[in-house]
């Protein structure tokens, strides 16, 4: 092989490499920190693994939820009235957060089978829901009367 067909290759190897790990790095980046949606009924057919970041959306069930005396802890159970899960999130709850609403929680499921929220998302109005919610529960044949999405939100 020729000296210049020779270095052209070893441009064209080097070029390759640097690509490769750039996607490489990016992809791992990237699978750190994507949240893949889950409902109550696909926790509960145990779809999900202990540990794995989600987010799971879905109503919050009425008299569910239990707010500590001393802290900021609160315990309720997000259902889409086929199965339910257990949440328990520490920290400041969405204004707009009460039983019988829409919400999304983030955050894992532990061991126990509880849902360790590290973020409580609340809908806007009284009858927006998001629109994963809003699927899950017409899937599951219980979504509430008079729920509507709103485009782009």
């Amino acid at each position: 092989m020729k000296a210049h067909r020779r270095k052209r290759l070893g441009v064209i190897l080097f070029v390759a490499a640097g690509l490769s790990v750039a996607i490489g790095l990016t992809l791992y980046a990237l699978s750190q920190n994507i949240d893949l949606f889950y409902t109550p009924t696909q926790v509960a057919q145990g779809e999900v693994n202990a540990g794995q970041r989600i987010r799971i959306g879905g109503m919050v069930r009425e008299g569910s939820v239990q707010s500590a005396a001393d802290s900021l802890a609160v315990r309720f159970v997000a259902t889409d009235y086929a199965n339910d899960v257990p949440i328990y999130h520490e920290g400041i709850l969405p204004d707009l957060f009460r039983e019988g609403q829409g919400i999304v929680v983030e955050g894992s499921l532990d061991a126990a089978g509880v849902f360790q929220a590290s973020r409580v998302l609340a809908k806007h109005d009284e009858n927006y829901m998001s629109p994963e919610v809003k699927a899950a529960l017409d899937a599951a044949g219980t979504a509430p009367e008079g729920a509507v999405t709103r485009p782009g939100t």
